[in-house]
């Protein structure tokens, strides 16, 4: 076959299936009990991108599912989201349709919020979860949040995002800036996302993801917290204000480690997480 015709493999396409009418892209590996996890809300992100230096490990020991959310990577768009109760039906929708009854979460900032919000609604299908600089309570918007949202298409604006995610910016080579920043000029890809996520009045984005404290503090799950000590986009304090309200939680800051636990901690976020999976918090 020749290069002209040659088919491009794209690690970023899973499987798909039709959910409320959209496509939902979504990978599946592994065998055991079920682990689902959420991405960010970065721009041009997906849920490999995400996760692809962890969803091999995890797949060693449970079924990783991790699904690219509406108006991400490769899922249909629902246009502008308002309620992110749209996310939360989703997510029971594709688990109903995989035949899951009950999954362990792990939610990656906006995802971690996406992950409180289902656990509130569907706490008897939830096992386990992790929250890594989680979104899901009311805090004033960082800097490094309103530019990651309101974000426009640009070598120089995705330099500056992916700047603010890291705490190595040894890692940002400008194959990985290239790469993320055609990922967010692909066709489909930033109308969605700007719909929801740009706009004057960012600091509405937080409230709308946010659950009610109420809510967060009725809930019954072990629940592992996770955050980098250098976190520019998502504060530490939110995740102490969660440690606080989740009863049965546990909270582990990283050192040099700023938004990105997983790809910056990868060996340790690993271990940790199939740990916590595995065997729950330790006796108190």
């Amino acid at each position: 076959m020749s290069d002209s015709t040659a088919k491009v493999v794209r690690p970023e396409i899973g499987k798909s299936i039709i959910v409320d009418n959209v496509a939902t892209n979504y990978h599946d590996l592994g065998e055991g009990s079920p682990v689902l996890l959420v991405h960010g809300s970065g721009p041009g992100v997906t849920a490999w991108a995400n996760w692809q230096l962890n969803l091999p490990e995890l797949a060693k020991k449970f079924r990783a599912v991790a699904p690219d959310m509406f108006g991400f990577g490769y899922s249909g768009s629902k246009g502008r989201i308002e309620d992110k109760q749209i996310w939360v039906d989703q997510i029971a929708s594709l688990l109903d349709q995989l035949g899951i009854d009950k999954v362990s979460m792990i939610g990656n900032s906006f995802g971690g919020a996406i992950t409180l919000a289902f656990m509130i609604a569907h706490p008897d299908r939830v096992e386990r979860a992790v929250l890594m600089g989680s979104v899901g309570l009311e805090f004033p918007i960082t800097p490094a949040l309103d530019h990651v949202w309101g974000y426009e298409p640009s070598l120089k604006a995705m330099r500056a995002t992916l700047k603010y995610l890291a705490w190595d910016h040894g890692r940002l080579t400008e194959e990985l800036i290239q790469s993320r920043y055609e990922a967010s000029m692909r066709p489909g890809a930033h109308e969605p996302y700007n719909a929801t996520f740009g706009g004057a009045n960012r600091q509405a984005n937080i409230g709308m993801l946010a659950s009610r404290e109420e809510d967060i503090a009725a809930l019954p799950h072990e629940t592992l917290l996770l955050h980098g000590l250098f976190d520019q986009v998502i504060p530490l304090d939110s995740s102490l204000r969660l440690a606080n309200l989740l009863t049965k939680s546990d909270l582990h800051v990283f050192g040099e480690c700023g938004h990105w636990v997983q790809i910056e901690r990868m060996a340790s976020f690993n271990r940790i997480v199939t740990e916590f999976f595995k065997n729950g918090l330790k006796a108190r």
